[in-house]
């Protein structure tokens, strides 16, 4: 007896089970994770996009499309122009007055700081890196507001104003530093420094020719990362203010958004994101350009790369 099969049409899926099946992927890469992703993404730029398109806009609008002026709110307008409008030169300037200064104070102390904790032993270590990490999961406001009473309570003889928001700006960012530096030091680990000592160096010479010259891609995205922290911040400045002469321009923004603003406020704003997309690049391109060496290490044998890394034509 011979069994006659009939062939039935495979149904074809619906585009739902198509997409349910994309997103689930059980057998493959987690692409729920990258729709969310993607989402996030999408949900944190568009409305930086529409404010930085409003800065183009030929009108006086900030909600309302009048047509394209590339440089009306940013150099033409006699008296609202970033560049027109004193106010907004003066924020301007401030925030890149309390950013540079905030790098050149806050990333040797940071480095410094870093190589102390790194090689700390002793029973106050751990107590010192929790301190040290402290600023970085204490709310701003809280920080804000503990910065404010101690320079008006306790250090009443620093007055409110750049003197007090660059301390304030180097209490929060100096973490930063150290989280930075610290974690290059661990990934490079002390047998350089151990050689070196075993080669005759002195610590100093240690310091300065082998341990500074491996900590330089970190030391650079420090300085970096401080630059960005410090530019955007808005609480700790905003508490720390004496008034419209120590205006950031994120302290400019806001003020200005509460009454009728005009698109030289996003045009402002496009500035700001500019210098911090600019140095963030800065950054990555020099960390890059600085590590290019570990990266061979890894294709062409132990050694050589960490060795042109420091900037010299030896291998270790």
């Amino acid at each position: 007896m011979t069994a006659v099969t009939e062939s039935r049409p495979i149904a074809e899926p619906t585009v739902a089970k198509r997409i349910r099946s994309w997103i689930l992927n059980p057998w493959g890469e987690p692409r729920g994770m990258v729709v969310v992703t993607w989402i996030y993404v999408a949900v944190s730029i568009v409305p930086v996009i529409v404010a930085i398109l409003f800065s183009f806009n030929a009108g006086r609008s900030v909600t309302t499309w009048q047509g394209f002026s590339l440089t009306r709110w940013y150099l033409d307008d006699p008296r609202s122009s970033v560049i027109g409008d004193p106010r907004l030169q003066h924020a301007l300037l401030q925030s890149l007055k309390l950013a540079g200064l905030t790098m050149l104070i806050a990333t040797p102390l940071g480095v410094m700081l870093a190589l102390g904790l790194a090689r700390w032993r002793g029973r106050l270590a751990s107590a010192s890196n929790f301190i040290m990490l402290f600023p970085l999961v204490t709310p701003e406001l809280v920080m804000g507001v503990s910065l404010f009473l101690v320079f008006t309570k306790l250090f009443d003889f620093i007055p409110l104003g750049t003197t007090a928001q660059v301390l304030g700006h180097v209490t929060f960012s100096l973490s930063y530093v150290v989280v930075i530096v610290r974690g290059r030091l661990f990934s490079i680990g002390r047998q350089y420094e151990e050689a070196a000592a075993d080669l005759g160096a002195t610590p100093w010479e240690t310091l300065r020719l082998v341990v500074l010259p491996l900590l330089l891609p970190a030391i650079f995205s420090s300085l970096m990362m401080v630059f960005a922290i410090s530019i955007d911040d808005f609480v700790i400045s905003a508490w720390l203010s004496c008034g419209s002469s120590c205006d950031t321009v994120p302290i400019r923004v806001y003020s200005s958004t509460r009454g009728a603003p005009l698109p030289s406020i996003n045009a402002l704003a496009t500035v700001m994101v500019a210098m911090t997309l600019t140095a963030i690049g800065i950054a990555w391109v020099v960390h890059r350009y600085l590590t290019r060496g570990e990266r061979t290490n890894g294709r062409s044998g132990a050694g050589g790369g960490m060795g042109k890394a420091m900037g010299g034509g030896f291998d270790l």
